[in-house]
């Protein structure tokens, strides 16, 4: 089986490119509203579909290897699980934390969907920095992909904790937490462009600027 085959549209790449995009934004949109100006618990209730929709979406436009692309999901996916499981165990990981329900079933308390987050971010942000900077070294897009990581959680995190997508012991989120994301998505994202060196997928790039501005609408809106 040829591992590059990809998923075939009844249109142009562009235009199906544009209408995966403006999908997105429609769900992200209607996400802000529905969470940060009516409060509706069922929007919020959607949370693990949403990511599963939008894991869906932009890997349909890998351009790629769909072998590798396999490879990287999955290990993303059961890296992000496994340490976040490690994580909520032992409290070593990112500090002492536990999770709320919105995110969906868990195991070992922990939801499996944020093992789809891990996977989604990584993708997302890994597409983005190849789009604009492909020749940069590997190492050294792998450092700016961690940063853009710690500061999304930067963002996310107060949007989390207000919704209950998880909680702190403290009253802050220990510096420990981010000094975790940068490292973990540093040893991901190292393994992400070894593998894809200059592919990029602008539908990944638009999710991860809806994600933005999805935390970044949802910290003014809760008044957070």
């Amino acid at each position: 089986m040829n591992n590059t085959s990809k998923i075939k549209f009844p249109f142009d790449l562009k235009m199906a490119q544009f209408i995966a995009i403006v999908f997105l934004i429609i769900i992200y949109s209607v996400g802000i509203l529905g969470i940060g100006v009516f409060k509706n618990e069922e929007i919020l209730s959607l949370t693990p579909m949403n990511l599963l929709i939008s894991l869906a979406v932009i890997i349909s436009f890998h351009s790629g290897s769909w072998g590798k692309l396999g490879i990287i999901i999955s290990t993303c996916f059961l890296s992000g699980l496994l340490i976040e499981i490690l994580g909520v165990q032992t409290g070593l990981v990112f500090g002492e934390y536990q999770y709320g329900p919105i995110l969906g079933p868990k195991v070992f308390n922990t939801p499996v969907m944020i093992g789809v987050n891990w996977a989604m971010l990584i993708y997302a942000v890994g597409s983005t920095v190849n789009l604009f900077f492909p020749s940069w070294k590997i190492w050294i897009k792998s450092i700016y992909g961690a940063v853009s990581m710690v500061l999304l959680d930067y963002f996310i995190e107060p949007v989390a904790i207000a919704l209950d997508f998880w909680n702190w012991s403290g009253l802050e989120v220990p510096i420990q937490n981010y000094v975790a994301w940068g490292i973990i998505s540093f040893v991901l994202f190292l393994l992400f462009f070894t593998s894809f060196k200059t592919e990029s997928n602008k539908v990944a790039y638009a999710l991860f600027i809806l994600q933005c501005l999805f935390f970044g609408a949802l910290n003014l809106l809760l008044n957070i």
